[in-house]
């Protein structure tokens, strides 16, 4: 049977990029507001913040994005740059709330990895927060371990790498 889940190479500065990267940033800042603050995302910095990464570390030749699609429709992204000869950094790992629970985050960490590794990445590393316990437990089963910090990222709590194995090895 074939899987309803797509995922393909986008341009960092597509349409259907834009509109993924806003939701994922709403979604983290306003989940980090809301536990903090008590409220969402000023509507001012949430348009200054998004406008700030333009994610163009994601294009060639150091990085890919890619899109994941479930029944055609853009439903997530997960990128990799690469940040030293070896190491690949992923980014923007997302999947919308709606299309949780099918698979999508899976598929896409699949074909980042294996983005990676065509990008001759030997390992992967990632940081991500506490309160985004769902992404956290994605990475864990899907072998990545909690590691030392390995950047200084405002936001990060939880540092995270995986090994690649080749797949001609």
């Amino acid at each position: 049977m074939n899987s309803p889940w797509t995922v393909t190479p986008e341009p960092f500065d597509s349409a259907v990029v834009a509109e993924l990267w806003r939701a994922y940033y709403t979604e983290v800042s306003d989940r980090w507001y809301l536990l903090h603050e008590g409220h969402t995302t000023d509507p001012d910095e949430l348009e200054r913040e998004v406008a700030a990464d333009t994610g163009a570390y994601l294009a060639a030749p150091g990085g890919v994005l890619l899109v994941a699609r479930y029944r055609g429709e853009p439903a997530g992204t997960a990128g990799v740059r690469m940040i030293d000869a070896s190491t690949g950094e992923l980014k923007r790992v997302f999947v919308r709330p709606e299309m949780r629970g099918k698979g999508g985050g899976s598929v896409l960490l699949a074909e980042v990895e294996n983005s990676a590794r065509g990008l001759g990445a030997e390992r992967v590393v990632l940081d991500t927060r506490g309160d985004l316990v769902e992404a956290r437990m994605l990475y864990a089963r899907h072998g990545y371990q909690e590691t030392a910090p390995h950047n200084d990222e405002e936001f990060a709590e939880h540092w995270f790498t995986k090994k690649l194995v080749r797949d001609d090895a």
